[in-house]
C-alpha cells in the first residue's frame, strides 16, 4: 500500500509516493523542469492556467510511475496541498472559465475592504477573524462585477488543489479549512460564512461540497485511473493548503508550536486553540487542518510576499546567459562571503502585490544605500536575505501582540532554509530555536493520506518517523547585532497612504 502527496506550488508542482511500512518516501518529482510563470495582465494582477497544473500533475504522476521500485496501481491514497487564497472558477464539466485568480493578485483587495466596512469591523472579525481582504471571495465578487459574461458560465468556484482534486475525481468539493482561507467559515458558528456572501451579492450554491480536511472524499475517475496507470480504487483522503500542509508535514499540530518556510512567499504559521485576530487584520487565522469541534485547531500565519520569489529574480539577473541559469548554490554562497549588515545595503522585499502585514497596501520595494564602489553581487544577495528574514520578524512581532508566540520554530530543509546565512539571519533575528527537518509539502501531503484513509490511527502515529536534521540555538553577539540592523532596516519602511 502506497500513498501520493501533491503538492501544488507557484512556482512548481511537486509529488512524492510515500510507503508507510518503510517510513519514508521511495520516490519523488518535480514538475515541470522551469519555474511556472505568473502572468500578469495588469499591475497588481497575478494569474496562473489551471489546465497546466492539472497537465504537469498528470505529467508528474506518469513520471513517477517509470521508477522501478514504484507500482502505481498499489497507491490507495492521495493527499493535496496547494497555493492558498487562489479562485478557480469552472463550469459544470470541471473545466475552467478563465485563469486562476492567485493568491499574490491584488486587484480585490478594495472589494474586501468595502465588505469589511459595510459589515463592521466587529461583525467582520467576530464571524471570520478578520476582514475578506484579498482572499478568495473578494476575487469571486471581483469576476462577478467586471467579468459577468464569465461569471454566468461559472458552475463551481475551488481553490486550486480543489480544481485538481476535481479533475482526479470528477467531483468538485472544497474543505472546512479551505473555506477559512477563502474568507468564506464563520468561526463563531462553525459554517460557511452565507453573510460574506449575501454581503457580496454571492450564491451559496456557487460553493461546491463541503468536506472535512481528513477522510474519503472521493475515488479516482475510472478513465483517470486508466490514463495514468494508477489502482483504480484510489482515494482522495487528504487536501489542505499549502501553509497547513507544511505546519502539518513538520508535525505541527498542537497550541504554541510553530512552522516556517521560505518558498515564493515567507511564512510564519502558528497554532493555536484560540480565535484570535489582530483588530488591524495584518495577520491571519485560519482552521488548521487538525480542527475538529472537539478540539479547535486555528493556525495563526503571518505572510511575506516577496521571498523566494525575490531570489528567483535575483538568480536571474545575475545569470549572463538566461538559457543558463546561476545555481542557488552559488547565490548561498555569494551571501557567505559579505558580514551581517551588507556594509549597509538594505532590502525592501515588497515587490510581489500588496502586503497583508501593511493592511493590504503597498510598501516601498528595492535597495537602499546601494554605493558603486563597495557593493557587488554577493552584498546584494545578503541584503536580500536580510529583507526576508527582517520582513518575516516585523509580522512575528504583530503575532506577539495577540499573544501568539514560541521560542522554537520548525521549517523543512529547503528552499531559502538550504542557506546557511539565511538560517543564520532567521535563528538570530528572531531570537528563536530554529528545527530543521527531512520533509516536504508533497511528502506530509502523502502521509495526511495515509492518515485519512486510516492506515495510521492518529497523526502522532503518521509522523512518528520524522526526522530533525539540525538544532540551530541564537547566538547572543549575533542577536544583539540582527536587533540592531534590524531596528535600521524597520525605521525605513515607506508605506502607501
Amino acid at each position: 500500500m502506497l500513498f501520493l502527496g501533491i503538492d501544488l506550488g507557484s512556482s512548481s508542482i511537486k509529488l512524492s509516493v510515500f510507503d508507510p511500512e518503510k517510513g519514508a518516501t521511495i520516490g519523488a518529482v518535480s514538475v515541470p523542469d522551469f519555474e511556472m510563470p505568473i502572468n500578469a495582465p495588469k499591475f497588481g494582477w497575478a494569474e496562473q492556467d489551471p489546465e497546466s497544473w492539472w497537465q504537469y500533475v498528470k505529467d508528474g504522476i506518469k513520471q513517477l510511475g517509470t521508477k522501478s521500485d514504484i507500482d502505481l496501481k498499489k497507491i490507495a491514497g492521495i493527499g493535496i496541498a496547494y497555493q492558498m487564497h487562489g479562485l478557480v472558477l469552472t463550469d459544470e464539466n470541471l473545466n475552467p472559465v478563465r485563469s486562476s485568480i492567485i493568491w499574490c493578485d491584488s486587484r480585490a483587495a478594495i472589494i474586501g475592504d468595502e465588505i469589511y466596512n459595510k459589515m463592521g469591523a466587529e461583525n467582520s472579525q467576530r464571524q471570520i477573524l478578520g476582514s475578506p481582504g484579498n482572499f478568495t471571495a473578494s476575487k469571486l465578487k471581483w469576476v462577478k462585477d467586471n467579468q459577468p459574461e464569465i461569471f454566468a458560465k461559472a458552475k463551481y468556484m475551488m481553490l486550486p488543489g480543489d480544481f485538481i482534486a476535481a479533475k482526479l475525481s470528477g467531483v468538485a468539493q472544497i474543505s472546512t479549512s479551505g473555506l477559512s482561507e477563502a474568507a468564506l467559515w464563520n468561526f463563531s458558528e462553525g459554517k460557511l460564512a452565507t453573510e460574506i456572501l449575501s454581503q457580496m451579492g454571492l450564491s451559496s450554491e456557487i460553493v461546491p461540497e463541503i468536506v472535512s480536511n481528513f477522510g474519503i472524499q472521493a475515488t479516482i475517475h475510472s478513465a483517470i485511473a486508466q490514463e495514468l496507470g494508477v489502482n483504480p480504487d484510489a482515494k482522495i483522503t487528504y487536501r489542505g493548503g499549502d501553509q497547513p500542509n507544511n505546519a502539518l508535514s513538520l508535525n505541527v499540530l498542537k497550541p504554541g508550536e510553530i512552522a516556517t518556510t521560505a518558498g515564493t512567499s515567507a511564512v510564519v504559521y502558528a497554532v493555536s486553540d484560540q480565535d484570535a485576530y489582530d483588530k488591524q487584520n495584518r495577520i491571519n487565522t485560519f482552521l488548521h487542518v487538525n480542527s475538529t469541534e472537539i478540539e479547535k485547531r486555528n493556525g495563526v500565519m503571518v505572510c511575506i510576499n516577496g521571498s523566494g520569489i525575490l531570489y528567483q529574480w535575483l538568480r536571474k539577473i545575475m545569470s549572463v546567459d538566461r538559457s543558463e541559469l546561476i545555481a542557488y548554490e552559488k547565490l548561498n554562497a555569494e551571501a557567505a562571503k559579505v558580514a551581517a549588515g551588507s556594509e549597509g545595503l538594505r532590502f525592501y522585499p515588497f515587490g510581489n502585490g500588496v502586503e497583508r502585514i501593511f493592511n493590504n497596501k503597498n510598501a516601498t520595494s528595492g535597495i537602499q544605500n546601494l554605493n558603486f564602489n563597495i557593493h557587488q553581487s554577493s552584498h546584494l544577495v545578503r541584503a536580500a536575505c536580510e529583507g526576508i528574514v527582517f520582513a518575516m520578524n516585523y509580522g512575528f512581532d504583530v503575532m506577539k501582540e495577540v499573544g501568539v508566540s514560541g521560542k522554537v520554530v520548525r521549517a523543512g530543509n529547503s528552499n531559502l532554509f538550504l542557506s546557511p546565512v539565511f538560517r543564520e539571519i532567521f535563528t538570530n533575528t528572531t531570537q528563536t530555536t530554529l528545527e530543521l527537518y527531512n520533509t516536504s509539502g508533497a511528502e506530509g501531503a502523502a502521509r495526511g493520506a495515509a492518515y485519512g484513509l486510516g492506515y495510521y490511527n492518529s497523526l502522532k502515529e503518521a509522523f512518528s518517523g520524522l526526522q530533525c536534521l539540525d538544532r540551530i540555538e541564537p547566538n547572543k553577539i549575533l542577536t544583539s547585532q540582527y536587533q540592531d540592523l534590524y531596528q535600521e532596516w524597520k525605521n525605513h519602511i515607506k508605506i502607501e497612504q
